[in-house]
């Protein structure tokens, strides 16, 4: 029998406040509707200033004329993925759809230094600034000397000490890879939405975290990501509409979401870069390291890795070339030296098919990650879980929900979205 939490009983958190108001609205909705029809009206009834806001170091906003270098170190140091880019050139009493140009995330970044560990088109104009050259992903006659005509394609271990060190690099600003930016322009809810619009934002249409904006002062007043509403959820264990819904095992609820032979991987013994790439041509953000020859997993790389590579490079140096196995090794050792806590640190995190959601929605939470891979009895693999998935599985869009939500919120063109 599932125990609800008694109306006495303090709430643990702030985002515990938010699951007893889900409560209450469950008590009212008509008896008639479905489990998953009352959760999608519950969610729809409460607006998304009631959601708990972001911890202060994680509110951040990066200026657009930072340098990537910048950039980077700002969402290294504040470990997140994304941050909304300030416009410098906006007048103070802009609107904040034009005082935002966009949502920098590594997964931007990234897209950039890949193209940077590619040779140059030979049909690439040999003129031209380095701005040019990075917002067209060709690498400048200058910055072709100081990498090498060789270095960017093997990436070998120097190659992202010359990187960081170029002044391409040092000199590209945010504002010059907004061609990698997820949505254009600015794509922000207001105080007024509905959770449940947001839910729908971060699960079906693929947002990793949605800036929530103050039209009375234009400016953004909360950023949500999936990993806060995975917390929230997490606060929610022990009321009864979640254990009503938490209960259910992954394969109850259709999870995992593919079948083994659709997960992206890459093997030990591949280039690192190759990892990277995968994710960005399958759109993924994280990729498990297999062992050559079998279907067991040794390790993850996810996008948010990448700043290691950038923050950290002399850890490659004496890598002949950086593959898969060796940048685990190499980052591994890196986080033991400066006692660093990190997901990188423990053993692969598994799951099997006849968990709960719930069990999985704790472990994500008190793990910190952002995805679980679905082994069989043998440890091989059957498929990944991320919190997208989850997400996607307690609420469902209504037929023309939307409506005109996305007039103007037009996606960039296939070859430039994340």
């Amino acid at each position: 029998m599932v125990m609800a939490a008694t109306r006495e009983e303090s709430p643990r958190s702030p985002e515990a406040k938010v699951g007893m108001q889900v409560e209450d609205l469950w008590d009212v909705q008509e008896p008639q509707l479905s489990p998953t029809e009352k959760l999608n009206a519950c969610f729809e009834s409460i607006p998304v200033s009631a959601f708990p806001p972001a911890p202060f170091d994680q509110a951040i906003e990066i200026r657009s004329d930072s340098s990537l270098a910048e950039a980077v170190q700002i969402l290294a140091q504040h470990k997140i993925l994304s941050a909304p880019v300030v416009d410098v050139d906006a007048p103070d009493h802009a609107s904040w759809i034009d005082r935002y140009i966009g949502v920098v995330e590594f997964a931007g970044i990234a897209v950039w230094i890949l193209q940077q560990s590619e040779p140059p088109s030979p049909r690439s104009p040999s003129d031209g600034s380095a701005v040019a050259a990075a917002a067209s992903g060709v690498i400048s006659p200058v910055e072709q000397q100081v990498l090498g005509s060789e270095s960017a394609a093997a990436t070998s271990g120097s190659f992202f000490e010359c990187l960081t060190s170029s002044e391409l690099y040092k000199s590209t600003q945010v504002r010059d890879i907004s061609g990698s930016f997820r949505w254009a322009p600015f794509l922000a809810l207001q105080t007024t939405n509905s959770f449940l619009t947001m839910l729908l934002l971060l699960s079906k249409y693929k947002m990793k975290s949605v800036p929530v904006v103050d039209l009375g002062v234009g400016k953004i007043e909360n950023i949500i990501s999936q990993s806060a509403v995975i917390h929230m959820l997490a606060e929610c264990a022990g009321l009864q509409w979640f254990e009503r819904w938490g209960t259910k095992t992954l394969s109850e609820l259709g999870l995992p979401m593919m079948s083994p032979a659709s997960i992206v991987k890459v093997y030990e013994d591949e280039p690192v870069l190759q990892a990277f790439k995968l994710m960005r041509k399958k759109r993924v953000g994280g990729v498990p390291v297999i062992e050559r020859g079998g279907n067991k997993a040794m390790g993850n790389i996810s996008l948010r890795d990448i700043h290691f590579l950038l923050t950290a490079p002399e850890i490659y140096h004496d890598y002949r070339s950086i593959t898969a196995k060796n940048f685990l090794t190499a980052v591994r050792s890196y986080l033991e030296k400066h006692d660093q806590v990190s997901p990188m640190l423990t053993n692969m995190i598994t799951c099997k098919k006849d968990d709960t959601i719930k069990h999985l929605i704790l472990m994500l939470d008190s793990k910190k990650i952002h995805r679980v891979y679905v082994v069989n009895s043998d440890g091989n693999l059957q498929g990944v879980i991320t919190l997208r998935d989850i997400i996607s599985r307690l609420v469902h869009e209504p037929h023309g929900y939307f409506g005109d939500f996305f007039d103007g919120v037009l996606p960039l063109p296939q070859d430039s979205r994340v």
